[in-house]
């Protein structure tokens, strides 16, 4: 093991964590240890343990085996209460506040206080006045009276860590804090993570996003299939973490191969939705893929939706193969062969109760029915060659879709559109929530794709991504076009200036 020093006493250490479920070991002998004001950035291809080993800690899991300390004594942790009990506050990707109440009864929740001698009436006047003291303490201008519901994603997050202090919590758990949240709202972020690594607490930081470790990190620990691989500085190169996250060097982190353009398969015309599109045009071609860049709120995921009939349209035309399709519901898009996977694909592209053969073939259950029925065999024989062909993870097709990692959903989503033999795919933020390894396989299986004569249309909030894979790139703004870069003109600078309307400045 590298050391890699923390800042305080060992307030946490997990040691020997054994987690199995049925067919799978998802923990081998795991250990992870957290000090005073350290943040722990906890690294990992989607599948490598790190959720289950925060589930364990949190309560909602028991180990087969292995051990919790919390400064330097054993605890057993049996439920989600007895952690907070113990001081051990997890922040989850969904949040866990409910939406009607106000801003202090969720940071109080289980916790309210009651007035002196009449146990069972609420204090309001404490409850808001040590609200506002957190709050004040976290620099949040947030209202306490606030309806948790009103306030915005970043707002609600930063109620959750409210609730964290207010617990008084020595350890707070961040699971992909970052992942729908702006620059401007990260940064208030990592200012609040700083704060509670000035009052002492170890905060576990979870993220994909390498290029945050040495923002947010002092120190990484970092698993692989469901094992201990090391613990190192948060200053490392990304390339390290990577190399110790996969197992491999990845040489080639975009691995377009380049296409020679078909036909063309897609042509949208003057589309129009009063208030969020403005006379979109493009085309895309067999063969090809075509980025669409932009700012939050440019309507890149707008335009999309709209081109798959989940949102209408007031005006505008769209072809297939040359052939003009009505489109004013998903159903028109999958029968004229256009398929999305969408930007959350946990709500909008799986039934996360339902196994990996019913979802692979939700969009084209003719297929595989007999008489009006599902021919359950024809269901599981599909399923099992796409879970052959595309290296889907798992022990069984009958597997809930919820069981399953972001990266391995995100294959499934895929799996659903391919069996629909859909010409055009479109991917609203294809990678987001998946780990490092599993996204070369996601851009591995577009180039194998675009070789077979699809075409893609990428939206994409990552730059990089949109470079590394796009034949051309689209940028957006207010709802409009306002560029189409190819060859040497798409760069980053390009790109960020058209989505500021700022182009005048690249072309001075």
């Amino acid at each position: 093991m590298t050391t890699a020093a923390g800042s305080g006493d060992v307030l946490l250490r997990m040691s020997g964590i054994t987690k199995r479920f049925p067919g799978v070991v998802a923990l081998d002998d795991v250990r992870l240890e957290v000090r005073a004001g350290e943040v722990l950035v906890l690294l990992g291809e989607n599948g490598a343990g790190k959720s289950t080993l925060m589930k364990i800690l949190g309560g909602a899991y028991h180990a087969d085996a292995g051990k919790i300390e919390l400064k330097g004594r054993e605890v057993k942790i049996n439920s989600p209460r007895d952690a907070l009990d113990l001081g051990i506050a997890l922040i989850y990707q969904e949040f866990n506040l409910v939406s009607q109440l106000s801003v202090m009864e969720n940071v109080f929740m289980g916790r309210e206080p009651r007035i002196p001698g009449r146990p069972g009436i609420i204090d309001w006047a404490r409850m808001r006045r040590e609200t506002s003291a957190i709050l004040k303490e976290l620099d949040l201008p947030i209202d306490p009276g606030h309806q948790v519901g009103k306030l915005g994603v970043a707002q609600q997050q930063m109620v959750e860590i409210a609730r964290s202090v207010s617990a008084n919590a020595d350890i707070v758990v961040m699971d992909e804090p970052t992942s729908a949240l702006t620059n401007h709202e990260i940064i208030q972020l990592f200012r609040v993570v700083k704060q509670l690594q000035a009052r002492g607490a170890g905060v576990i930081y979870i993220s994909h996003r390498l290029e945050e470790v040495p923002q947010v990190g002092t120190t990484v620990t970092v698993l692989r299939d469901g094992h201990y691989v090391d613990t190192v500085p948060a200053s490392l190169p990304i390339a390290d973490f990577i190399r110790l996250m996969v197992g491999r060097d990845l040489t080639k982190q975009y691995p377009k191969t380049l296409v020679e353009p078909g036909a063309e398969v897609l042509r949208v015309e003057h589309l129009e939705r009063r208030g969020v599109l403005n006379d979109a045009s493009f085309a895309v071609r067999a063969g090809e893929i075509l980025g669409i860049a932009g700012l939050v709120g440019a309507g890149r995921t707008e335009l999309v939706r709209a081109i798959f009939g989940a949102d209408h349209l007031d005006a505008g035309r769209i072809f297939v193969d040359g052939k003009e399709v009505g489109v004013h519901h998903p159903v028109d898009a999958i029968r004229a062969g256009i398929g999305l996977l969408p930007e959350d694909r946990k709500t909008q592209g799986l039934v996360l109760l339902l196994s990996i053969a019913e979802n692979i073939s939700m969009a084209s259950p003719g297929d595989v029915s007999r008489h009006g029925f599902l021919d359950l065999g024809k269901v599981v024989a599909r399923a099992r060659g796409f879970v052959e062909s595309l290296r889907i993870r798992t022990p069984s097709v009958h597997r809930p879709a919820r069981s399953l990692s972001g990266g391995t959903q995100q294959k499934v989503v895929l799996a659903k559109w391919l069996a629909s033999r859909s010409r055009v795919l479109i991917f609203d933020e294809p990678t987001r929530g998946i780990d490092v390894g599993a996204k070369v396989e996601v851009y591995q299986l577009m180039t194998s794709l675009v070789q077979q004569g699809a075409a893609i249309v990428m939206v994409s909030s990552e730059l990089p991504e949109v470079l590394g894979m796009s034949d051309r790139v689209l940028v957006m703004r207010g709802g409009s076009i306002v560029a189409e870069l190819a060859g040497d003109e798409m760069n980053q600078e390009r790109i960020l200036a058209a989505a500021m309307g700022q182009e005048h400045v690249i072309a001075a």
